[in-house]
């Protein structure tokens, strides 16, 4: 097992007892169970030496591609491990192309560059684990593309055709947790005119992303995880139990570990919600991606704002490149645009950037609206906090769902 945990195999070959004395089967049979959870695709051919028939049945029945029986004949087990194998690596093959047309059919379907070798593990993950039902955990800073991997993630599903429904726990009143997730009927507070269908509903067949899940309140963790033990809810209001059936994921930038070791995060929840988890490096650890991410951004906005803008040049790339990019991708796309609109020439120049030693003039608060100076602070104050929420809304004198609300309205 440990082994099938460290690289892929084509076909497992077992025998079904281990032990001297020992006929039963019972051993191989725990065995096959244990690949079958691993991987269900995974072919397995049992050998036996007590030609026992009724074990071999058994052994087919729960999973087992084949079996043979010892003294075998070398020609017929050759056989067997090719032909096995050989249909292995085609159906996988199979799968990869389904899932490539998948992600090429899916509508509105971000682009997704990644051509860093710290990207490759990220990559191979979404191609395994995209197709599954499991639950994932998005790890990564701010900007690094979490909602971007969660879509990726359901279009490669065979949920695809069902809805995705995003949310921003971080974000979401603790008042109005319960209704926005699970709904309310009519009357079952003040404002409560009508039925209303909750998250969890409205994704129903379909995926759950839940981003910033670190900021759900304790009190609402346990009726959350209520939810995904028994697949079970009722609205507020309500005494009849509902059946819902959502695959989640769930993305956060908060070491998760440590806050359930703290007791900030039910432990039970995170076992619950990470079934695999995908970590998302910074920009500033995939810097061979920046050339083509760059390149792809300039190449979307300028159609967008119909500018003949070629390129970026030389100068400007190294100035890219040695920025260390606290907001990550997100702040570079924001950088393109602004470069973009800034720029008078066929090339984004370093002045165009704003950032490092190319760095425009402060802008005059005099020119500036409210919002404007509001979305200007918090950025700062994000890049001195290296992108640390709870920091920076302590240095706002803001809670953490007020500065996610802030940070969604300005787009940072």
């Amino acid at each position: 097992m440990e082994a099938l945990g460290e690289r892929d195999y084509d076909v497992v070959l077992i025998d079904l007892n281990y032990t001297r004395d020992t006929t039963s089967g019972q051993e191989g049979l725990g065995l096959l169970a244990q690949i079958q959870d691993f991987d269900a695709r995974l072919p397995v051919i049992v050998m036996t030496a007590w030609g026992n028939i009724d074990l071999a049945v058994e052994s087919i029945k729960r999973g087992a591609r084949d079996f043979i029986q010892k003294p075998w004949e070398n020609e017929r087990l050759l056989s067997l491990v090719r032909v096995h194998a050989e249909l292995h690596q085609a159906l996988r093959r199979a799968r990869q192309l389904e899932l490539e047309n998948r992600l090429l059919r899916a509508e509105g379907m971000p682009d997704f560059v990644a051509s860093a070798s710290s990207m490759q593990l990220v990559l191979e993950l979404i191609s395994r684990v995209g197709p599954s039902d499991a639950n994932v955990l998005i790890t990564g800073e701010h900007g690094t593309g979490k909602e971007i991997v969660a879509r990726l993630l359901h279009a490669a599903s065979p949920r695809a055709r069902m809805p995705l429904v995003a949310v921003n726990a971080g974000g979401m009143p603790e008042g109005t947790f319960e209704s926005e997730f699970f709904g309310h009927v009519k009357g079952a507070f003040t404002d409560a005119r009508t039925d209303r269908l909750g998250r969890f509903d409205l994704a129903n067949g379909g995926t759950l992303f839940l981003d910033e899940i670190a900021n759900v309140p304790l009190r609402q963790q346990a009726k959350l995880l209520r939810v995904l033990e028994t697949g079970e809810l009722e609205r507020v209001g309500s005494s009849q139990t509902r059946r819902v059936d959502v695959r989640l994921l769930c993305a956060t930038n908060a070491p998760l570990h440590d806050e359930a070791k703290a007791g900030n995060f039910r432990e039970d929840l995170l076992f619950r919600i990470n079934t695999v988890e995908i970590h998302l490096p910074p920009l500033r650890e995939r810097r061979e991606d920046i050339p083509p991410l760059a390149g792809h951004f300039l190449a979307r906005l300028r159609t967008r704002y119909r500018k003949q803008v070629d390129g970026i040049s030389a100068a400007a790339m190294h100035l890219m490149m040695q920025y260390a990019w606290p907001g990550n991708v997100r702040e570079l796309e924001h950088t393109i645009e602004r470069a973009l609109l800034l720029c008078t020439g066929e090339e984004i120049e370093p002045a165009n950037l704003s950032i490092g030693a190319g760095r425009a003039a402060a802008p005059s608060l005099d020119n500036m609206s409210i919002d404007e100076m509001e979305a200007m602070l918090i950025r700062k104050v994000l890049r001195r906090c290296d992108g640390n929420i709870t920091q920076a809304a302590e240095s706002l004198g803001l809670s953490r769902a007020a500065l996610y609300r802030r940070m969604e309205k300005y787009g940072l």
